[in-house]
């Protein structure tokens, strides 16, 4: 066989790392890499060559005055337009598809027809062209399932988006047919199932007929650690990926490597190349999320490792692309690869340019593939967001990760940035014998330690009726010796709702226990009750003794706020029902959820809403603390809205973060407002509620009567304006939502108000609105709402 002269195309670490395994095969002569890197022009036998990839004319031209043998495009975007045909017609064989072939990756509209022509496992899907929104919306809507949106073109790894729900779907259509976000990519868009469970991303060689795997590979997309951030084009990667078994590869290459090679040829663009396909092993089996046509990035500078020495890339290559792939044997040693980003500071956004770089030895068997560098006055420096991968092989996936670790230690550069958790999936997943409860991720202790460290904030609760002593089976309450005489018990259950996504993102998790008792005795209190005791519920995957302690020391204070003792509760460690925290910062450890149950006292006689509730009787409003526990859905949604995050100064309040402001704790109005109420001076009261008044004021009046509201008679604070204003909220909304000051509306007599409003006063309620009255026309009518405008 004559030497071989390769002309790579592209000039990222992918394009190093395949410049270097090609170098060392004794079949080849030289390599051609345009435009290459500041690392591709230090290889042997290797020349970066400046012309556009793009100008298939002049690359020919090159190829033949060079005497080029075989091509190798990098990227995808050469081949889907068409850069194979171009060295076909002057006889120099290239390892890549037709474009005929390379639609596979350029229209995911066509890859999804031919899987479905194929009976190849695949989400369900739909495919729409841009001017059907109205029919991509209904489709949305009606299709009973979550959905994944993808513009069908290409779109520079972008052009996928996950939405939660229906809404956010709709929106995203919006984003791609209307708005245009994806350009050109976008003018058909594929509507599919999301498929859920391990994915996978399996890179095969193929000559149209034969198809062999390379181990699976398991990549990460996102920026930050845990799988957190904006997309990127890779962070890193490691093979082979232990959660595809011999017999979930076997089931890969039968059911979907070898129909698609077979399908493709049959429909007469038989596939030429390396095929690079996207996999979620779901319960039902291996399901191809997407295929792209070429080497993937940054897989490819772990799968080099791992390759057998005596396997020689260019045989293989010009194999593939001579139609004779059975003819050689692609070989890969056991072990390990692994590949690791070194990114610029600001990737995938904005970022610098021109930082030197330096590049220590590297250990034995590591291998820094440069990706965003060029050379400049004979230094090294960034040219890109991603600008080196560290890549390393070992026999075990641990040894791989501490290679590629200390290579990336020898780096140096300004603003440098990687990812310290590659392959965290499969270190999590690493089988154990012997399992224990604890193994389960049920830790015994953790629940002891968190009794013992919570006991004295439980003890500052007791009160006439309960010793606050925790550690039993039940908690116990003594109703005789709190005196009443012929009482009635209410009770009372709720939770902090999405304010607790708030205070887990912000890592503030002192206040979220007031709140909890807060939005139950409130509760109480509008019966007229006066709360005795009170139970939690905290719920997690893995119990972080620290953060529940701050939790129940928020719950404790919020129980001596209101007067009632915390008699008993429940820690329910539940392993995978919540995000675990395994992989967050040490400033959000772990996901949980509260709940809360009081119960309360109040005599017969004195139970609210009283009957005597008529047309004439005033109504009083007594402060919030601003937003309290309810409509944080909207409120996060706003944020989201403004750019703003958690950690930048509050707006209407620079002395605090915006976090802290939004978690200020809801508040408890027993002591304030039970003695008026057990002095008998107030018919009724309503805790304002998601709802806000709208829908929470009349819950407390008789049948046929409803009330006004006169928004003017309260200022309207800050943060309930700046929601106003960031989201376009109108003021009716805002009526609808949020309490807009007022957490507690007071029903009384109009020869009770003056008593009423002393007794408030007397008792701690400093400041007392007299905002309307209730009236014989059913519902809430709000007027001046042009006073919060």
């Amino acid at each position: 066989m004559a030497a071989l002269r390769i002309l790579v195309i592209g000039g990222g670490g992918r394009e190093h790392a395949l410049a270097w395994k090609l170098a060392h095969s004794p079949l080849v002569d030289h390599i051609f890499v345009c435009p290459g890197n500041g690392g591709t022009a230090l290889e042997p036998k290797t020349t970066n060559v400046n012309l556009s990839p793009s100008d298939f004319p002049a690359l020919v031209a090159f190829a033949i005055e060079n005497k080029v043998s075989l091509v190798l495009p990098g990227p995808e975007q050469p081949l889907v337009d068409g850069v194979e045909t171009h060295f076909r017609k002057v006889g120099i064989p290239v390892f890549g598809p037709t474009a005929l072939a390379a639609r596979m990756e350029g229209s995911k509209a066509f890859s999804k027809a031919f899987m479905g022509r194929h009976q190849i496992p695949t989400a369900k899907f739909k495919v729409f062209a841009s001017t059907e929104f109205d029919q991509a919306v209904q489709y949305v809507r009606t299709c009973g399932f979550n959905v994944v949106l993808k513009a069908s073109g290409l779109a520079a790894g972008k052009g996928v988006l996950l939405p939660d729900t229906v809404d956010e779907a709709i929106a995203g259509l919006k984003e791609i047919m209307v708005d245009n976000v994806f350009g050109a990519a976008g003018q058909e868009v594929v509507v599919e199932e999301l498929l859920t469970g391990p994915e996978v991303s399996v890179l095969a060689f193929s000559d149209g007929y034969t198809v062999t795997a390379l181990p699976a590979a398991q990549d990460h997309k996102r920026i930050g650690e845990g799988d957190t951030g904006p997309n990127t084009g890779g962070m890193g990667a490691y093979a082979p990926a232990p959660v595809a078994t011999p017999d979930i590869l076997d089931r890969i290459t039968k059911e979907v490597l070898q129909p698609t090679i077979s399908g493709m040829r049959k429909e007469g663009y038989p596939f030429v190349g390396m095929l690079f396909t996207g996999l979620m092993l779901t319960q039902d089996g291996p399901k191809v999320l997407e295929y792209n046509v070429r080497f993937g990035d940054p897989e490819t500078e772990a799968l080099v490792l791992l390759l057998d020495p005596e396997t020689d890339l260019a045989s293989i290559l010009l194999a593939c692309a001579e139609h004779r792939l059975d003819s050689v044997e692609v070989k890969t040693r056991p072990g390990y690869g692994v590949s690791v980003v070194v990114a610029s500071q600001g990737y995938p956004g904005s970022y610098a340019k021109g930082k030197e770089i330096t590049v220590g030895q590297m250990p034995t068997d590591v291998v820094a593939f440069h990706a965003g560098t060029s050379t400049v006055d004979g230094k090294v420096v960034t040219s890109g967001g991603r600008v080196l991968v560290v890549s390393a092989f070992a026999p075990t996936l641990q040894g791989a990760l501490d290679a590629a670790y200390a290579g990336v230690a020898n780096v140096e550069f300004e603003g440098k940035v990687f990812r310290r958790d590659i392959a965290h999936r499969a270190l999590s997943t690493t089988p154990v014998t012997g399992l224990t409860y604890a193994q389960a991720g049920v830790s015994v202790d953790a629940g002891n330690a968190l009794v013992e460290a919570i006991k004295p904030y439980v003890r500052a609760t007791r009160r006439a009726g309960a010793d606050a002593e925790i550690g039993g089976f039940g908690g116990v309450f003594d109703l005789k010796a709190t005196g009443y005489t012929d009482p009635v018990l209410v009770s009372g259950t709720d939770g902090v709702g999405t304010k607790l996504r708030v205070a887990m993102d912000v890592g503030l998790h002192d206040f979220v226990g007031i709140d909890l008792v807060a939005m139950s005795v409130n509760d109480l209190l509008v019966q007229g009750a006066e709360p005795l005791y009170f139970l939690d519920y905290f719920a997690c995957s893995k119990l972080d003794v620290a953060v529940a302690t701050r939790v129940v020391k928020g719950i404790a204070d919020g129980c001596v706020q209101a007067g009632c003792a915390l008699i008993g509760g429940e820690t329910a460690e539940m392993p995978s029902m919540y995000h675990d925290g395994k992989l967050l910062s040490k400033f959000d450890p772990c996901d949980y959820d509260l709940a809360g149950f009081a119960v309360g006292a109040v005599e017969r006689s004195l139970i609210l809403p009283q009957p005597t509730i008529a047309p004439g009787d005033i109504l009083l409003g007594l402060p919030s603390s601003g937003l309290h526990s309810n409509g944080f859905s909207l409120v996060r949604k706003i944020v989201a809205r403004t750019g703003l995050s958690y950690t930048d100064p509050c707006p209407w309040d620079a002395e605090q973060t915006l976090g802290r402001a939004l978690l200020t704790p809801t508040r408890i109005y027993v002591a304030g407002v039970l003695p008026a109420a057990q002095a008998g001076l107030l018919k009724g009261m309503s805790h304002i509620t998601g709802g806000g008044f709208v829908e929470n004021v009349p819950r407390v009046l008789p049948r046929g009567t409803g009330c006004f509201i006169d928004a003017s008679t309260w200022e309207l604070p800050p943060v309930f304006r700046f929601l106003m204003q960031h989201g376009g909220v109108e003021p009716r909304e805002m009526a609808r939502t949020f309490n807009n000051g007022l957490g507690m509306v007071l029903v009384v007599a109009p020869e009770c108000a003056a008593g009423a409003i002393e007794a408030l006063q007397r008792a701690g309620e400093k400041v007392v609105y007299r905002i309307g009255e209730v009236t014989a026309q059913s519902g809430v009518e709000m007027r001046n709402l042009s006073a919060w405008s």
